[in-house]
């Protein structure tokens, strides 16, 4: 371990954000920036001073993030829609899918399962509970394996909530063939991890986490194989062709993933989501990513060193931006203790201590950690 310092995070980047020094939980939720923090108070007091113009030009924030996000995933507006939240996306494609089975990782986030559980008791899609490998991971063998005719689609998150190992997305495609659907919660890697989007028919996720949009924020983007394939069956009066004709008609889907949309979203976390993205896509995921690589190595090291067991993948291939461990014989809670008692904020679970580090983390949150973890507790 180096001699503590304060090195700042990545330049350009991490002068954009004020969360603590020792801020490590950002798979739970990442503090937004100054940048975020100005869009919505500007489109928030623009709203309290509306004219004939304000509600209009407000809107035009929608666009914009689509637009962002939909270079950041590798496609097109026409092919992104901006949602709530990851959660409203993955019911908009288990709904969508009329019969047949769909794997699932037994152990995923509940986001990705009450979806499956909903269609399944509604006659619809019916889940298959993937068991995961030796390692707790869903790998594309494992995949392989439980493939049988009935299978439509696979749902995977893109990193694994626990433990922060990345899923093979193109190997996944490449097992399942181009005839099933291949839907991906990206929450805990789009932003921080460069991973193929195109592999996958549906991504969604939500910007309170790694992208730092704050609440209320989030997209989806679907492949020309989703739109035809999906049924829309939860297409609200706004995702429908012609949306500003009030004729008592039902209007047919819209043609491209504007469809998954209920109903207008707020303009207000439209401009939140539309700067978080900019400022990704300024500096680039490549840029964050190897910074973030470069924090969870430290962390591993600093685990290590003071007698822990790491629980997440240890190669930057494997991972994104969590560490998970566990220290032999001592209650997570009383880890957790220790760490709070030096400013380190965790998320802790019943076996183990989660750490998630950002572009904005400084070396000093990692010498908070090993200050922490080598103080009695």
């Amino acid at each position: 371990m180096t001699a503590p310092h304060t090195t700042g995070g990545l330049p350009g980047y991490a002068e954009h954000f004020e969360e603590p020094e020792g801020y490590l939980d950002f798979a739970r939720y990442g503090p937004p920036s100054r940048d975020v923090l100005a869009a919505t108070a500007e489109a928030l007091g623009r709203s309290a001073r509306a004219d004939q113009d304000t509600v209009n030009d407000l809107m035009g924030a929608e666009q914009r993030a689509r637009q962002t996000a939909a270079r950041l995933a590798g496609t097109d507006a026409a092919h992104t829609v901006l949602l709530p939240n990851a959660s409203t996306g993955l019911f908009h494609a288990a709904f969508g899918i009329p019969s047949g089975t769909v794997l699932v990782p037994a152990g995923d986030f509940p986001a990705n399962h009450y979806p499956w559980r909903r269609s399944a008791a509604l006659g619809r899609a019916v889940p298959r509970w993937l068991t995961p490998d030796a390692r707790g991971r869903i790998t594309a063998d494992v995949v392989r394996a439980a493939l049988t005719p009935e299978v439509v689609a696979v749902a995977v998150s893109a990193v694994d909530f626990r433990t922060g190992a990345r899923a093979d997305l193109a190997g996944l495609r490449e097992v399942i063939g181009a005839g099933r659907l291949l839907i991906v919660d990206a929450i805990q890697a789009f932003g921080v991890a460069e991973l193929p989007w195109q592999a996958a028919d549906v991504v969604v996720t939500g910007g309170q986490k790694w992208l730092r949009a704050g609440w209320s924020t989030g997209f989806a983007t679907l492949s020309d194989q989703a739109l035809e394939r999906l049924e829309p069956v939860l297409t609200g009066w706004t995702g429908v062709e012609d949306v500003a004709l009030f004729d008592d008609r039902e209007h047919p889907p819209a043609a491209g993933a504007q469809r998954w949309s209920v109903t207008n979203l707020s303009p207000v976390t439209a401009a939140a989501l539309a700067a978080a993205l900019d400022l990704v896509e300024r500096v680039t995921v490549r840029a964050v990513e190897a910074h973030v690589a470069t924090r969870v190595d430290q962390l591993i090291d600093t685990i290590r060193s003071c007698g822990g067991e790491i629980l997440s993948p240890t190669s930057p291939a494997q991972r994104a931006g969590i560490v998970s461990f566990q220290l032999p014989g001592t209650d997570p809670a009383a880890v957790a203790k220790a760490l709070h008692a030096h400013d380190v904020t965790p998320s802790v679970r019943t076996a183990s201590v989660r750490l998630s580090a950002h572009a904005s983390t400084r070396l000093a949150a990692v010498d908070r950690v090993q200050a922490a973890l080598m103080s009695p507790h």
